[in-house]
């Protein structure tokens, strides 16, 4: 993008190699056994990566969204499992942390998080509360010096594998009495369920957090008790924004492949790629990419520079990703179309991709809620909340 600065280009540069050398040699493997890449968020901290947003003097590497974004897009380019439990560790937990938990806090969790000895997570999804995320049933009643939380969370990122978990629960009856808790693997009365198999993704472990009164103690709650709306849908934002960039990458990727194999195979004498509707699928995808790149990078810059209110901020990360998402799942799908039989098979990494890119469209709000929240901001809420 034209505004990147130096040291985004360098960021670019060195996520790049590290992404060919580290994560690149083991993801086929790691996707066919639906294992998970942990040596790599060992590296990851040695880099940097982990802390990307978080201050200098918390001990992070002090970078803006835009930084996060061009990670994202870059090790989604490889291996975009890895990268979903990257966002999940770095922009739903570390930068939360970051963000909003005191001095003590931060210095309790954020060395270890940082450093990759801890894999981190957020715990917010339920059964019955996904895209209606204040609808979750997951109880904190205050016990003397401690809290006893009540329920389960699911889809959970990094959930088998995790060591610390940011965590929403209702903390009064009101809908929006929601407050904070950092969660530990080990605390008395928590536990993680079965770990779930999925169509794509499968290098990013998946799973449960139970609570069955969980005792935390009071010291872990992040902020005022009941006051956590307003930093879960900040947040959200951002992820919105940076999960934009995994799609770029999976795009970007499948274009690559699909353009090569454009060249090199042939029918009827010639390059398929000489043939007009090869042109057109590959061209569409390229414009479609760089669109989407455009809008997720303009989104990532505005939020650095604060230049959008609440609202505003939520539309705009909601183009982004709904724009990325729908766009990645297309290009993947034709790139497998490109490619004929070899595409539908393993020999080549777009089938990989096109089930990685659909969880795009479902994770960190789904098409429809996005389409929701747009419309709020281009009809009035009093027009959309009528259906």
């Amino acid at each position: 993008m034209w505004f990147f600065s130096e040291e985004h280009r360098m960021l670019q540069d060195s996520v790049r190699q590290f992404s060919k050398q580290e994560l690149a040699p083991c993801i086929e493997k790691l996707d066919h056994e639906e294992g998970f890449n942990r040596a790599s968020f060992k590296k990851m901290g040695e880099l940097g990566l982990l802390g990307i947003t978080v201050a200098e003097d918390d001990g992070g590497a002090g970078q803006d969204a835009v930084a996060a974004t061009i990670v994202m897009e870059e090790m989604g380019a490889v291996d975009a499992s890895t990268t979903l439990s990257y966002l999940a560790h770095t922009i739903l937990c570390v930068n939360q942390i970051g963000r909003n938990c005191t001095g003590e806090q931060k210095r309790r969790y954020l060395p270890k998080l940082i450093s990759g000895e801890w894999i981190g997570g957020m715990g917010m999804s339920e059964p019955d509360a996904g895209s209606d995320a204040l609808g979750m049933k997951t109880k904190a009643v205050r016990q003397d010096s401690h809290y006893v939380l009540n329920g389960s969370k699911t889809w959970i990122t990094n959930g088998p594998v995790g060591e610390i978990f940011y965590c929403y629960a209702k903390t009064g009856p009101e809908k929006r009495n929601v407050s904070t808790f950092v969660v530990e693997r080990g605390m008395a009365g928590f536990s993680t369920g079965k770990k779930f198999s999925k169509m794509g993704m499968r290098a990013s472990p998946t799973g449960e957090l139970v609570f069955e009164n969980c005792k935390v103690p009071v010291g872990n709650r992040v902020g005022e008790e009941g006051a956590s709306i307003k930093m879960m849908m900040c947040n959200l934002d951002l992820e919105r924004i940076t999960i934009a960039g995994i799609s770029l990458g999976i795009a970007r990727a499948s274009i690559e492949v699909a353009t090569q194999y454009a060249k090199d195979r042939k029918a009827f004498g010639k390059p398929i790629g000489a043939f007009q509707q090869i042109q057109e699928r590959l061209t569409e995808a390229s414009a479609w990419y760089e669109a989407c790149r455009s809008i997720t990078y303009q989104a990532a810059k505005m939020w650095d520079l604060k230049l959008m209110t609440g609202k505003e901020a939520s539309m705009m990360a909601a183009k982004a990703k709904l724009q990325s998402a729908q766009m990645a799942t297309q290009v993947a799908l034709d790139a497998i179309q490109i490619l004929g039989g070899y595409g539908y098979t393993r020999e080549f990494p777009v089938e990989r991709y096109m089930r990685d890119a659909k969880l795009m469209e479902i994770g960190a709000g789904t098409n429809e809620i996005l389409r929701v929240i747009i419309a709020r901001q281009m009809l009035g809420a009093d027009v959309v909340d009528q259906m």
